[in-house]
């Protein structure tokens, strides 16, 4: 009972300081909601939270570009074409709001943020940096996924008492197979994973070096949290969660959709960040990447706000999401066909982990009560 109350609870904290309604002539409105909306993956969606991913992420794209030995971790999944990735991705953000804001209403949210986090970054990335691929992804992600998230939340997540990620990532992974099925038959895209592959044997060392210390992991931990936006860098994770911290402090209410359970989630995707690296370190070593940021973004905080932030919650889904999370993902990823991005790997992950675990936890009295 008391994980059901919490969950429809938690159903109408997206709504809480929404700046925004779909009103097309609110122009501030919207550009506010756009800034904040860059962080809704992680469950802030602070502006300055927002701001500081994006300069951060830039400070490490300039430093990387400079060859500087302290740029962190390559971003764009390790390709550096980061204002590509990053430059569609913002344009399937804005042209989803203009197609699908209309479904906003007063006190009522819909994941219209997915587009950001989802095809039009993992295209870019998949295809390489041409005008026509990021024309393409930015057009497909902003028409497919928004409605695939909001039909899922509408009809799967809100009557069934499920958290809310599990259909804004089910709806990632529904848009992603559909966007990437047509691309098959588009004259202008070209082959999957071409571009990345001539450039990876010009460039070999930007594959990224191998997990050697406790520092590494820190560092990894550290860069996890912006993995979802396709950054992966600790220059921008650590200015995002500077400027969460910074939301905070000035106005609680502000972050985790009014909740004021920032401290806990944060408490979580940190416990879940380190034990992932740490439990999946060999894996990492053996591949050069492997998807322990999944649960960062699903379900340790889903957790938190399914269950009111209690610590046994916050440890149990933090820890839960780490074993569970990255080797589903990995899995995955490793049987989708030629011409889909790990990525969609990633978000089945986090629908079927966060779907599976926060219900179970709910059967442990020491978590529900």
């Amino acid at each position: 009972m008391t994980f059901v109350v919490l969950a429809v609870a938690a159903a109408t904290h997206p709504a809480a300081g929404q700046a925004w309604y779909g009103t097309y002539t609110d122009a501030r409105g919207l550009a506010t909601w756009l800034i904040t909306s860059m962080t809704e993956p992680q469950f802030y969606a602070a502006a300055s939270a927002s701001l500081g991913l994006l300069l951060g992420g830039l400070f490490a794209h300039l430093a990387q570009r400079g060859s500087r030995r302290w740029a962190g971790f390559v971003q764009a999944c390790g390709t550096g074409i980061w204002p590509s990735v990053v430059g569609s991705a913002l344009a399937s953000l804005v042209l989803g709001a203009l197609a699908w804001g209309w479904t906003l209403q007063p006190r009522e949210w819909q994941p219209l943020f997915v587009p950001l986090v989802a095809t039009a970054p993992a295209m870019v990335v998949l295809y390489g940096p041409a005008l026509r691929v990021c024309v393409t992804a930015a057009i497909s992600g902003a028409l497919l996924t928004p409605p695939a998230s909001i039909l899922v939340v509408d009809y799967v997540c809100k009557p069934g008492h499920l958290p809310l990620v599990v259909g804004t990532t089910a709806g990632m992974w529904i848009g992603a197979l559909a966007a990437f099925g047509i691309c098959r038959f588009l004259p202008w895209m070209p082959a999957p994973g071409a571009w990345r592959a001539a450039h990876e044997a010009e460039d070999p060392v930007r594959t990224g070096a191998p997990p050697t210390s406790f520092l590494w992991v820190l560092r990894r931990a550290l860069a996890d949290f912006s993995e979802a936006q396709f950054f992966g860098n600790e220059w921008a994770s650590g200015a995002m969660l500077a400027g969460a911290v910074i939301a905070y402090l000035t106005s609680p209410s502000t972050l985790v959709y009014g909740s004021g359970l920032f401290p806990a989630v944060l408490a979580s995707q940190a416990i879940t960040a380190l034990a992932g690296v740490l439990i999946w370190r060999r894996r990492w070593q053996a591949l050069g990447f492997y998807p322990t940021f999944v649960p960062v973004v699903s379900v340790a905080p889903a957790t938190v706000l399914a269950f009111g932030g209690t610590l046994q919650s916050v440890i149990a889904g933090a820890l839960a999401g780490a074993l569970v999370g990255p080797p589903l993902a990995a899995a995955i990823s490793r049987r989708l066909p030629v011409g889909f991005h790990p990525f969609v790997g990633n978000v089945i992950s986090m629908s079927v982990s966060t779907a599976l675990i926060v219900p179970l936890l709910n059967l442990v009295p020491e978590i529900a009560s």
